[in-house]
């Protein structure tokens, strides 16, 4: 018995039948080949490599320089830390809580004045990297605006270390002492020192802020009059944040907000009547 009955089948498989004759229809009719193109051109990447391992490299080289300059400057601040640690405290007494609270507080203080001498040239290295990068307009604007800028954060510092600090210190001292010993530690009195003074600084930059918005066409001095009580809400609660809970504080940080918003105000719009007579 022939389970396969390979003598009764026409055809044992599908390859062994022979191809019909076309129609004179299907004769005529192309039927399309699909050919794959093989992709010759390399991916380029979207970053070039060799331009940011060169961005990379200038940015570790100003790194590095920053560190050494913040490193010099420490090691002067903390070996002349008897010299000029009386006008730190003002003379006011402080207690230390253990003998490890000690080099807490220098090294505490000693890092943030070696910071403070070292923002200038901090400031100048990162300008260098960043500088190749910017528009002519914004290049234009740093580069003018830049030493400006550092004498306005250390206008702020000196605004807070002999005013807003000394002031702010002796009423919440004196508002303790009605019904308390007072004993300031040391700590504390870096922190409150640190509170009164750098956020200052920052703050006085506000018309720097100002000036530059409004060359890049974001802010208006028609805008900036517009939007002048929610700014001085904005600012009263920014005040609050960033100084001691006493309204003595929060008082004489919003009165010099206040007035650097409005010079603010004054510059953008004068630099807007000179544009307007420029293209005119």
């Amino acid at each position: 018995m022939d389970p396969y009955e390979e003598g009764k089948r026409k055809y044992l498989s599908p390859l062994d039948k022979e191809a019909e004759p076309l129609t004179p229809v299907e004769a005529f009719v192309e039927v399309p080949v699909v050919t794959i193109e093989e992709d010759t051109e390399a991916d380029e990447p979207l970053f070039p490599l060799a331009s940011l391992l060169e961005h990379l490299t200038e940015l570790r080289k100003q790194i590095i320089k920053g560190l050494i300059v913040f490193i010099l400057f420490f090691i002067i601040v903390f070996s002349t830390i008897n010299i000029w640690f009386p006008y730190v405290t003002r003379g006011h007494s402080l207690i230390i809580l253990g003998p490890l609270e000690v080099v807490k507080f220098y090294m505490t203080i000693s890092t943030t004045l070696a910071f403070g001498l070292s923002m200038p040239f901090l400031v100048h290295f990162l300008w260098s990297f960043v500088k190749p990068g910017l528009k002519e307009e914004e290049s234009r604007f740093l580069g003018l605006y830049a030493p400006v800028m550092l004498v306005l954060f250390l206008l702020g510092v000196a605004f807070g270390y002999f005013i807003v600090n000394p002031l702010s210190y002796s009423f919440l001292v004196t508002i303790g002492a009605t019904n308390f010993d007072v004993m300031v530690s040391a700590n504390e009195y870096m922190h409150f020192l640190v509170m009164t003074t750098v956020p200052l600084g920052l703050l006085f930059e506000l018309p720097i802020v100002a000036l530059f918005l409004s060359s890049i066409g974001v802010l208006t001095a028609d805008s900036m009059k517009k939007i002048r009580g929610w700014s001085y809400i904005g600012m009263g609660v920014g005040s609050a944040v960033i100084t001691p809970p006493d309204f003595i504080s929060q008082l004489l940080v919003l009165i010099p907000m206040i007035i650097l918003y409005e010079i603010g105000i004054y510059l953008v719009k004068r630099i807007e009547r000179k544009q307007i007579e420029s293209t005119a």
